[in-house]
Protein backbone atom coordinates (compact mmCIF):
# COMPACT_ATOMS: atom_id res chain seq x y z
CA UNK A 1 0.00 0.00 0.00
CA UNK A 2 1.05 3.63 -0.69
CA UNK A 3 1.24 6.41 1.52
CA UNK A 4 0.13 9.42 1.05
CA UNK A 5 3.33 11.17 3.10
CA UNK A 6 5.23 9.27 0.55
CA UNK A 7 3.80 10.83 -2.34
CA UNK A 8 4.22 13.92 -1.47
CA UNK A 9 7.76 13.81 -0.40
CA UNK A 10 8.42 12.44 -3.73
CA UNK A 11 6.80 15.41 -5.24
CA UNK A 12 8.95 17.25 -2.83
CA UNK A 13 12.33 15.71 -4.22
CA UNK A 14 10.81 16.58 -8.07
CA UNK A 15 9.99 20.18 -7.12
CA UNK A 16 13.40 20.62 -5.22
CA UNK A 17 15.18 19.22 -8.19
CA UNK A 18 13.04 22.04 -10.35
CA UNK A 19 13.61 24.42 -7.67
CA UNK A 20 18.02 24.08 -8.63
CA UNK A 21 17.62 23.83 -12.31
CA UNK A 22 15.29 26.99 -12.42
CA UNK A 23 16.91 29.06 -9.78
CA UNK A 24 20.58 28.33 -11.45
CA UNK A 25 18.30 29.60 -14.95
CA UNK A 26 16.98 32.46 -13.48
CA UNK A 27 20.01 33.81 -11.36
CA UNK A 28 22.21 34.55 -14.36
CA UNK A 29 23.31 38.12 -13.95
CA UNK A 30 21.19 38.80 -10.64
CA UNK A 31 22.62 39.52 -6.80
CA UNK A 32 21.67 35.82 -5.55
CA UNK A 33 20.54 37.86 -2.31
CA UNK A 34 18.02 39.51 -4.67
CA UNK A 35 17.00 36.28 -6.16
CA UNK A 36 16.53 34.67 -2.79
CA UNK A 37 14.24 37.56 -2.22
CA UNK A 38 12.28 37.41 -5.27
CA UNK A 39 11.89 33.71 -4.45
CA UNK A 40 10.94 34.11 -1.30
CA UNK A 41 7.77 36.53 -1.59
CA UNK A 42 6.60 33.80 -4.46
CA UNK A 43 6.76 31.24 -1.66
CA UNK A 44 4.96 33.66 0.35
CA UNK A 45 2.14 34.24 -1.66
CA UNK A 46 1.61 30.63 -2.75
CA UNK A 47 1.84 29.49 1.10
CA UNK A 48 -1.01 32.01 2.08
CA UNK A 49 -2.94 31.35 -1.05
CA UNK A 50 -3.50 27.47 -0.03
CA UNK A 51 -4.18 28.74 3.81
CA UNK A 52 -7.15 30.68 2.18
CA UNK A 53 -8.13 27.73 -0.46
CA UNK A 54 -7.88 25.61 2.66
CA UNK A 55 -9.77 28.13 5.25
CA UNK A 56 -6.97 27.19 7.32
CA UNK A 57 -6.11 30.96 8.12
CA UNK A 58 -9.01 30.36 11.50
CA UNK A 59 -6.25 28.36 13.08
CA UNK A 60 -3.57 31.44 12.99
CA UNK A 61 -4.97 32.27 16.72
CA UNK A 62 -4.23 28.51 18.19
CA UNK A 63 -0.83 28.66 17.57
CA UNK A 64 1.26 28.47 20.55
CA UNK A 65 4.02 30.59 21.99
CA UNK A 66 6.65 27.95 21.82
CA UNK A 67 5.33 26.54 18.32
CA UNK A 68 5.05 30.74 17.02
CA UNK A 69 9.37 31.04 18.27
CA UNK A 70 10.29 27.39 16.77
CA UNK A 71 8.41 28.85 14.06
CA UNK A 72 9.81 31.43 13.60
CA UNK A 73 13.43 29.94 14.11
CA UNK A 74 12.95 27.28 11.46
CA UNK A 75 11.63 30.23 8.98
CA UNK A 76 15.32 32.30 9.74
CA UNK A 77 16.83 28.80 9.13
CA UNK A 78 15.18 28.43 6.13
CA UNK A 79 15.86 32.07 4.96
CA UNK A 80 19.61 31.52 5.69
CA UNK A 81 19.81 28.04 3.88
CA UNK A 82 18.16 29.78 0.82
CA UNK A 83 20.34 32.85 0.86
CA UNK A 84 23.62 30.20 1.02
CA UNK A 85 21.94 27.66 -1.32
CA UNK A 86 21.37 30.51 -4.26
CA UNK A 87 24.99 31.99 -3.66
CA UNK A 88 26.48 28.58 -3.96
CA UNK A 89 24.62 28.04 -7.58
CA UNK A 90 25.26 31.13 -8.28
CA UNK A 91 29.23 30.78 -7.93
CA UNK A 92 29.33 26.83 -8.80
CA UNK A 93 27.74 24.01 -10.69
CA UNK A 94 24.38 22.81 -9.59
CA UNK A 95 25.46 18.98 -10.02
CA UNK A 96 27.68 19.79 -7.22
CA UNK A 97 26.23 21.98 -4.58
CA UNK A 98 22.90 20.08 -4.95
CA UNK A 99 24.55 17.02 -3.52
CA UNK A 100 26.59 18.63 -0.67
CA UNK A 101 22.78 20.61 0.04
CA UNK A 102 21.66 17.50 0.50
CA UNK A 103 24.10 16.29 2.98
CA UNK A 104 20.96 18.25 5.49
CA UNK A 105 19.75 14.62 5.28
CA UNK A 106 22.76 13.07 7.47
CA UNK A 107 22.97 16.20 9.75
CA UNK A 108 19.11 16.54 10.31
CA UNK A 109 19.24 12.21 11.30
CA UNK A 110 22.31 13.24 13.62
CA UNK A 111 19.70 16.18 15.23
CA UNK A 112 16.82 14.05 15.49
CA UNK A 113 18.94 11.80 17.63
CA UNK A 114 19.93 14.50 20.02
CA UNK A 115 17.26 17.35 20.38
CA UNK A 116 14.05 14.64 19.44
CA UNK A 117 15.92 11.32 20.59
CA UNK A 118 14.69 9.42 17.79
CA UNK A 119 16.07 6.12 16.61
CA UNK A 120 19.79 6.58 14.86
CA UNK A 121 19.65 2.70 14.34
CA UNK A 122 21.95 0.37 12.08
CA UNK A 123 20.07 1.40 9.27
CA UNK A 124 20.69 4.60 9.70
CA UNK A 125 24.12 4.73 10.21
CA UNK A 126 24.58 2.84 7.29
CA UNK A 127 22.34 5.26 5.44
CA UNK A 128 24.26 8.15 6.32
CA UNK A 129 27.66 6.72 5.46
CA UNK A 130 25.93 5.84 1.78
CA UNK A 131 24.96 9.68 1.47
CA UNK A 132 28.37 10.97 2.86
CA UNK A 133 30.41 8.49 0.61
CA UNK A 134 27.73 9.24 -2.79
CA UNK A 135 27.91 13.16 -2.09
CA UNK A 136 31.92 12.56 -1.80
CA UNK A 137 32.10 10.51 -5.05
CA UNK A 138 29.78 13.14 -6.67
CA UNK A 139 31.65 16.09 -5.92
CA UNK A 140 35.11 15.56 -5.75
Amino acid sequence: MFILWALFAVLSAVFAALTSILAKIGIENVDSNLATAVRTVVVVAMSWLMVFITNAQSGLTNISRKSWIFLILSGLATGASWLCYYKAIQMGEVSKVVPIDKMSVVITLILAVVFLHEDFNAKSIIGAVLITVGTLVMVL
